[in-house]
């Protein structure tokens, strides 16, 4: 899972740099295994501020007197026809790598000799924007370090995400943990500064309308919640550079405004999202519905694909238009022509994504939190969250309230947690309150039960703690495994009598290896024959299809293999 350091220090602004960040976060959370610093190419490129211009006779350049922070004021000839005395610009210093690959170099123009460059944004891979140099409105000393005043040298780590953890797989569940770790408290990024209320939804079990749109769900085991909110009026272009900055920061690239917002809360939120071109749907209608046996329909990326009646799709009136959990459909894509569009937030059962996606060979970002479960109960409030920023960068407003359809997801059971239990296990002794600070600084609710007893609250994006061990270990892991002791103590041996058939078999393997037998633990395949023996649906090679009928056929096998090649002590 890639997390973007800038995205996370927009949910907590806390003080780390991304290396201490790293290392906090392998400590405790999820190991990182790598970080790698975005726009690094820029990082040579300095603030340059023109002290003097003047034009070079006959020719559309002019010479520059320009001050990089050095002490020394650098002759530069330049072309573009937007230099300004006193402005600053991106200076590239004499032995720059350009990200283009050209290294900047001392030489004659016109018979001035040219010390540097100052750059266009297309110039420096930051927009296509070539017809001059790229203006800095900044007050930072000459020589500062561009990426220190564009703020676009993110860091983007790569977090070993492990199945049992999906909050995990977003930006604001990875800031939830470094808030605990550094006790800066969340926020919502600046972005969503202002979030107005929407209408009261319509919500039905089976079937609602609002804004012009109406949603059924037939299919509940397939999906057990679907919200959606119709916003009209939107123009569909290029999205604003800090939306384009946040996907980029981890590693998902810019496709429109509309299509990047929900992209932005997948990937900050952790909830997948579609848009529907709502005047492409039929009869305005949304049908959640298992698929028809031999149905067919076009995804995104232009391939046609053969449903089954197990998969569950959305449908309009006529036909289906998105394989549930999975990929979008062709036919009601977001394009520049769409004015209207209807927002899907829906939970969708993480079993049937998975065989659905199996099945039609696809495995995108949307399948890959579907089948680990996403926080259902922070669909409302996420919809909310889409509308304010779909509005914010491709304008147009909410028709209606949302629609509700299905069921609203119910709280995890709480869990009973033993403070003496969690100190046994761990080798550490550890008071009720110590264990009350850590579990709730990630979100839970603990309140005390008896004397020995804590009754734990699960947060509803925390579906792997279901047991009192689950408890332990997030406690083991907010102090650091690192901090646990680690020298032997003292235990008493467990009194329950080892079984006889493993007594017995060590006592013959001890026996056998005495006297000058090896040892082979073959894996049970064998080359066998179609008639004799049983062949292995998918086995682990060609050569060697079939179950053995005894042991004797791996063990000649294995002594054949050695006598060939010249090595006779062999005894199995």
């Amino acid at each position: 899972m890639n997390a973007s350091f800038d995205w996370i220090k927009a949910f907590v602004p806390h003080t780390l740099d991304a290396d201490a960040l790293a290392e906090k976060l392998s400590r405790h959370v999820a190991t990182v295994d790598g970080a790698h610093r975005l726009k690094a190419e820029l990082a040579p490129f300095v603030v340059g501020q023109v002290m003097a211009s003047e034009k070079i006779p006959d020719t559309k350049l002019s010479l520059n007197k320009v001050d990089d922070g050095s002490g020394t004021l650098l002759d530069v000839v330049c072309g573009a026809p937007n230099v300004v005395v006193g402005s600053k610009y991106p200076f590239a210093r004499t032995g720059t790598r350009m990200p283009a690959g050209l290294v900047i170099e001392k030489r004659k123009i016109r018979g001035f000799t040219s010390n540097g460059m100052l750059c266009s944004a297309r110039e420096l891979a930051l927009g296509d924007d070539h017809d001059g140099i790229m203006a800095l409105d900044t007050q930072v000393p000459n020589g500062t370090a561009l990426l220190d005043v564009l703020k676009i040298g993110d860091v983007r780590l790569e977090l070993d995400v492990l199945a049992n953890r999906p909050d995990l797989l977003s930006q604001r569940g990875v800031a939830r943990e470094v808030s605990a770790l550094t006790g800066v408290p969340m926020q919502l990024p600046s972005e969503l500064s202002v979030v107005p209320a929407l209408a009261p939804p319509a919500r039905d079990a089976k079937r609602a309308s609002s804004g012009g749109a109406t949603v059924v769900l037939e299919d509940h085991d397939g999906c057990p919640r679907y919200m959606a909110l119709v916003i009209r009026g939107v123009t569909v272009g290029p999205s604003p550079a800090w939306l384009v900055s946040r996907l980029e920061g981890v590693g998902a690239r810019s496709i429109n405004n509309v299509v990047d917002v929900t992209n932005y809360m997948l990937h900050g939120f952790g909830q997948p999202m579609h848009a529907f071109d709502l005047g492409q749907l039929a009869q305005s209608t949304i049908v959640v519905r298992r698929a028809r046996a031999g149905e067919k329909m076009k995804t995104l990326d232009s391939v046609e694909r053969t449903l089954t009646a197990d998969m569950t799709v959305i449908a309009d009136a006529d036909r289906a238009v998105a394989i549930a959990g999975v990929m979008g459909g062709e036919n009601a894509e977001v394009t520049a022509t769409t004015r209207d569009i209807l927002l899907e937030v829906a939970m969708f059962d993480a079993a049937r994504v998975r065989a659905t996606r199996k099945t039609v060979g696809l495995n995108t970002d949307a399948s890959y939190r579907y089948e680990r479960g996403i926080d259902a109960a922070h669909i409302p409030e996420l919809v909310a969250l889409a509308a304010a920023l779909l509005i914010k960068v491709a304008g147009g407003a909410v028709d209606g309230g949302p629609i509700d359809v299905g069921t609203p997801a119910l709280n995890p059971p709480d869990v009973t947690v033993r403070p003496t239990r969690v100190s046994r296990v761990i080798g550490v002794p550890l008071s009720a309150g110590v264990i009350t600070e850590r579990l709730t600084s990630v979100g839970f609710g603990v309140t005390p039960a008896d004397p020995d007893a804590l009754t734990v609250r699960v947060p509803s994006w925390r579906n792997d703690v279901l047991r009192e061990v689950d408890l332990v270990e997030e406690v083991a892991r907010l102090g650091g495994f690192d901090a646990l002791p680690d020298e032997l103590r003292p235990f008493r041996p467990g009194n329950a009598p080892d079984d006889p058939l493993h007594l017995l078999s060590l006592a013959l393997r001890n026996a056998l290896v005495a006297e000058g037998l090896f040892e082979t633990k073959p894996l049970p395949f064998v080359k066998g024959g179609e008639d004799t023996h049983v062949r292995v649906e998918n086995p682990l090679a060609d050569d060697e299809p079939h179950l053995r009928l005894s042991v004797l056929e791996t063990l000649a096998k294995r002594a054949e293999y050695n006598l060939n090649r010249g090595e006779g002590n062999v005894r199995l």
